[in-house]
């Protein structure tokens, strides 16, 4: 009885942290510190992008044993056998320009049955009271959450992107060449004006003209 409670703990613990990191994108940070709490230690990566990390240690009281049970010897040498007996979870939640991004687990967090189980208890106060900006994830068996293995982080597209890679220079625009000025339009010679015609020589008289001049000469004199 005692090792089948521990095993359905664990197994319900895994599945909340998982669907936490499911249900927890898209968040902002500042609901995220009302139902995590304030965070542990705050580390700005670059502008507008920050991470918060939560330290927490599961308490796990002893079981004495009896004389006729020793049940705290059997939980021991079954997680000794199985492993779980992890007690402490490190959560390292991404935000990117006050919204979640990504969460991660790493520490000595897996319980007997199923991993991660441990650090339930750093989302379990959202899982269980819901703000308005969490994600809605199916539940059931059949649904996204497995206690066995971290789910796939969804695509997010941050209300404002934040480029860690620094923006390659644009390349000077070259000048464009002035264009070569039209040469200056030779002016026209004017035309050489027309030499004026020769005015034409009157012809000379023809000799029937000057013999009928004579006859007419003679003519008067004798008169």
């Amino acid at each position: 009885m005692p090792l089948a409670g521990l095993a359905g703990c664990g197994y319900t613990d895994s599945r909340t942290a998982h669907r936490a990191q499911l249900t927890m994108i898209g968040m902002r940070a500042d609901e995220v510190e009302s139902c995590v709490g304030i965070p542990d230690k705050v580390k700005e990566l670059s502008p507008g992008i920050q991470i918060f990390e939560y330290s927490r240690t599961l308490n796990i009281p002893s079981t004495n044993d009896s004389t006729f049970i020793p049940l705290q010897t059997i939980v021991n040498l079954t997680q000794t056998a199985l492993g779980g007996a992890g007690k402490t979870c490190i959560a390292d939640i991404r935000i990117e320009n006050g919204e979640v991004t990504d969460l991660h687990y790493s520490g000595d967090d897996d319980e007997i049955v199923g991993t991660d189980g441990v650090c339930s208890i750093v989302t379990r106060g959202c899982i269980r009271k819901p703000v308005t900006s969490m994600r809605h994830v199916k539940a059931g068996i059949f649904g996204p959450v497995s206690a066995f293995s971290d789910p796939k982080t969804p695509d997010v597209t941050p209300s404002a992107t934040v480029s860690t890679t620094p923006a390659t220079p644009a390349t000077p625009t070259v000048a464009a060449t002035p264009a070569t000025p039209a040469a200056p339009a030779v002016p026209t010679v004017p035309a050489t004006p027309a030499t004026p015609a020769t005015p034409a020589i009157p012809a000379a008289p023809t000799q029937s003209a000057t013999s009928a001049s004579s006859s007419v000469s003679t003519f008067s004199a004798k008169q």
